[in-house]
């Protein structure tokens, strides 16, 4: 009874109804690989050659606007260029017109300081020609011109000036050696005071001293209670150790 069921089954696995076997050659995994890239790149390659044809066939050439592009960078390197080169010329004509300035500036400065050394040297010959007689030049040699006063930056500050000037005609043998002073008469709290500026009152001053031969400009500041008025100043000029004035004149500050 187990013979036949056992012929039975070889007749299944071997007979008309046994399944089919199918034969099939192994592909190593690296060779797969190897073909699915170069399909993938075949297909890339096919897709870009597509897409520049239809691009070509549209009327876009991919070659021409490469072209032009490097047209346009050309000429953008040579707007540089040209740029620069301006720049250049720019930072030299500043520098230029910077020194012509600065020369034009220095020559300006230096035509003011002659004309105003000319102007007072015009004015140092009116002076000569014009202030003596020929009487007083034998009664009193000295003389005081241009005398002076103006409120200065500070309040109750006074700046002075004055010209001594020796008359050409008189004779010395050495320099005019003396002192000069100043009396200010002024209202202060409504009463009347006078003030003197001297060389024996103030030591330091040096302005007060004076040493010439011909003529001594003398400019000098004094200064009073800012709450005071001053009416006039009187300047004095006295010759060597003597008390009496060889010359005097008075001014208001104007």
């Amino acid at each position: 009874m187990h013979l036949p069921s056992r012929l039975l089954k070889l007749r299944q696995r071997f007979g008309i109804a046994a399944p089919r076997v199918a034969v099939r050659s192994e592909v190593a995994w690296y060779l797969r690989w190897v073909g699915l890239i170069l399909v993938l790149g075949c297909s890339a390659a096919l897709a870009a050659w597509m897409y520049d044809a239809g691009r070509r066939f549209a009327g876009f050439d991919r070659s021409e606007v490469e072209q032009q592009l490097a047209d346009t960078r050309r000429a953008l390197e040579a707007a540089r260029s040209e740029l620069e080169r301006v720049r250049t010329v720019a930072n030299v004509a500043d520098s230029t017109l910077s020194i012509e300035r600065s020369a034009q500036v220095k020559l300006t400065q230096q035509i003011r300081g002659m004309e105003q050394e000319s102007a007072r040297l015009r004015e140092e010959l009116a002076i000569f020609e014009s202030m003596l007689s020929a009487e007083q030049r034998a009664s009193n040699p000295l003389s005081i011109n241009r005398f002076t006063v103006v409120p200065d930056v500070l309040p109750g500050e006074y700046r002075y000036r004055l010209l001594l000037l020796l008359a050409p005609g008189s004779r010395r043998e050495r320099d005019f050696q003396g002192r000069l002073e100043l009396v200010v008469s002024l209202t202060e709290g409504g009463k009347n005071a006078t003030l003197t500026f001297s060389e024996s009152g103030d030591p330091s001053a040096s302005a007060f001293r004076l040493a010439f031969r011909h003529f001594h400009r003398v400019e000098g500041v004094f200064r009073v209670d800012p709450k005071a008025k001053v009416d006039s100043v009187q300047v004095r000029v006295y010759e060597g150790t003597s008390d009496q004035a060889r010359a005097a004149q008075s001014a208001s500050p104007g």
